[in-house]
């Protein structure tokens, strides 16, 4: 299995949804940087269960505690181990979900591929692997932070067909994000979204949607090619979330249907550097980073796990009709939003030390 992402800044997560408890530990991260358990809960609890009546109601408190790699409130250099407990295990609740495989969900897929499952909830597959990851990626942007000035802003753009209107991408900030339930920092559409993830819920349903992210301030130069480009490893990162089923960059799909004539990016002087006068490239030309923002969008599909009964067969192919037991999100895309920005910090930090070494330079 692999559990592991990242090349100069190498995160592994582990754990599964209902054992003892979930975590990472991060390998490279650079010494003397000041950091504590305050610095990465927040994203923590953003991502949370039983935030609002639109997200699974499994009470977890989530709160992360770093085991290694700091001392006195200062990073040493070494892996730093990060873990959290899981508190509300309800196992019983998967006891029908044994022999039979969940439509749409890994169940099956991981049966046939290592010969047996997490007998509870979705083990590896669930989304409370993701805690790993977002401990990992609060400690990834306060680097970013720090040493460049780089912020990291996602967003519920859609849910269902319900799409909000386009957003200040250089000033919106996480205080928009989180005026709402759903984190989309318009109001009347947030509404909408509410409403619509309200009522799935209360048919037993579910609901996709779409996330959009921006990397402000990112310097030129980012990125590895030929397949290491940097829209390459956003699209990997993004791709390796739970329930993801799409990743565009800049224009996206949009510009396959345009002239080069509309889509190129003009150069112009901006201060001491050139920039571009529209950003239809994303912030990213050449699988390198050009100095504008990074602008892309990710897919999430409705979440598989629905109660509503579903004809499908079990294990040994007999008909047999699921209705799903437990506690689960009837729409993702709320608690995704720190996961998607804490996947981009970690391709963003592992690029700019990767560029580092390649400068020659010194990390301080």
């Amino acid at each position: 299995m692999s559990s592991s992402f990242g090349t100069l800044f190498r995160v592994t997560t582990f754990g599964e949804s209902h054992g003892h408890g979930v975590g990472a530990a991060v390998d490279g991260c650079p010494p003397g940087i000041s950091l504590n358990e305050t610095d990465i809960q927040p994203q923590l609890d953003r991502r949370r269960p039983a935030q609002s009546k639109l997200t699974t109601s499994r009470e977890e408190a989530d709160r992360v505690a770093i085991l290694s790699g700091v001392d006195n409130g200062m990073t040493l250099g070494t892996p730093i181990a990060l873990m959290v407990k899981n508190t509300d295990q309800r196992p019983g609740d998967y006891r029908q979900m044994r022999s039979i495989p969940r439509p749409s969900h890994a169940d099956y897929t991981y049966q046939m591929k290592y010969g047996i499952q997490a007998l509870s909830g979705g083990g590896r597959a669930s989304a409370r692997e993701t805690i790993g990851r977002v401990a990992a990626g609060a400690i990834a942007e306060k680097f970013l932070s720090e040493q460049y000035g780089i912020d990291i802003i996602a967003w519920v753009n859609t849910v269902s067909t319900i799409e909000a209107p386009p957003v200040d991408m250089l000033n919106i900030g996480r205080n928009d994000v989180d005026q709402s339930a759903v984190r989309c920092p318009d109001a009347s559409t947030a509404e909408k979204m509410i409403a619509a993830i309200e009522n799935a819920k209360d048919a037993g349903d579910s609901l996709g949607g779409i996330i959009t992210c921006v990397c402000r301030n990112v310097p030129a130069g980012l990125g590895e090619p030929v397949f290491d480009k940097a829209e390459a490893m956003l699209a990997r990162a993004m791709l390796s979330i739970p329930a993801t089923k799409g990743f565009e960059i800049g224009s996206g799909f949009a510009g396959a249907r345009m002239r080069g004539s509309e889509h190129n990016d003009a150069f112009v002087k901006k201060g001491a550097r050139l920039g571009t006068t529209t950003n239809n490239s994303g912030g990213v030309q050449g699988g390198i980073s050009n100095g504008e923002p990074i602008i892309f969008r990710v897919a999430f599909k409705p979440p598989a796990t629905i109660s509503l009964p579903q004809k499908t067969v079990d294990f040994k192919g007999e008909d047999t009709v699921l209705e799903a037991k437990g506690r689960h999100d009837p729409c993702v895309v709320p608690r995704a939003v720190p996961i998607v920005e804490s996947m981009a910090a970690l391709v963003l930090v592992d690029l700019t030390l990767r560029q580092k070494i390649r400068a020659n330079e010194t990390i301080q």
